[in-house]
């Protein structure tokens, strides 16, 4: 039996790891899947073996790389993890571009979100801006644990840019396209100013001496769904993919060096 970890950061969680424990199950890999609160804790639980997988964070992906000396072995992960971005979003006329953002208010998610907080700081830090020094920090600590799985501090970024409280505010590419086309934006109320560089989100993560039969059972078997069969495309949906991709661990680079220089590896 293989057993998959993921973090309970919403009810319908339970939803998809039971479809895809269904799926693998039904594909000749009989899985079943616990659930943690954090993502702490399921990192812990994977260096004790409790796991023989784990559906990690980006954060989480770089934390178990960190403790086990870059030898994890990264199995599997979304196509819609490629290529994330950060948006620093403002009020229109508010800032045009990243030097505008001096001597004002920036808003910030989870200090555990890598794409509403880690990054944001590492990447204006790259472009000369200094937290505290060159602008202030509006920090959203929500639901700390789950590396902004919720989207709870990205709402309140969001909130705070529209409301005045911030000039700016920094939220991942993936919901500030989705509060779009929600109506959370209304028409001309905030608008982006700059997109951070590339960088990848999750990953499937097993210890280094995870057996490579089983690794290559349980990929064949992910890789092997497809969006066009009806009886996938309900899983596939219900965690935000289309396809399963191969390991691409060339996008973890820029959120290794920001988690180290914020303490957090």
């Amino acid at each position: 039996m293989l057993t998959i970890a993921a973090v309970a950061y919403d009810p319908r969680v339970v939803t998809v790891w039971e479809g895809i424990c269904d799926y693998l199950t039904g594909a000749g890999v009989p899985a079943d899947y616990v659930l943690y609160r954090s993502y702490e804790a399921q990192v812990n639980a994977l260096f004790a073996r409790h796991v023989d997988v784990a559906w990690n964070t980006n954060l989480a992906y770089v934390r178990s790389q960190d403790r086990a000396g870059g030898q994890c072995r990264a199995l599997a992960m979304r196509d819609t993890d490629l290529d994330w971005t950060t948006k620093i979003i403002v009020r229109p006329g508010a800032a045009s571009s990243l030097a505008d953002l001096r001597g004002k208010t920036l808003a910030l998610g989870s200090r555990d979100s890598g794409h509403a907080a880690i990054l944001p700081v590492h990447f204006l830090r790259a472009e000369g801006l200094e937290p505290e020094r060159d602008y202030r920090p509006l920090r959203f600590d929500l639901d700390v644990g789950k590396h902004g799985d919720t989207g709870a501090s990205e709402i309140e970024v969001l909130r705070a840019v529209l409301d005045g409280r911030a000039d700016a505010g920094a939220v991942g590419a993936p919901f500030w396209a989705r509060a779009i086309e929600t109506g959370q934006v209304p028409r001309g109320s905030a608008e982006a100013i700059w997109t951070s560089p590339p960088y990848h989100h999750c990953m499937f993560t097993a210890l280094p001496d995870f057996d490579p039969a089983r690794a290559d059972q349980f990929t064949r078997a992910l890789f092997a769904m497809s969006y066009d069969d009806p009886a996938h495309r309900p899983v596939l949906d219900a965690e935000g993919l289309k396809q399963w991709l191969p390991p691409h661990t060339d996008g973890y680079g820029s959120l290794t060096t920001a988690a180290r220089a914020a303490g957090l590896l």
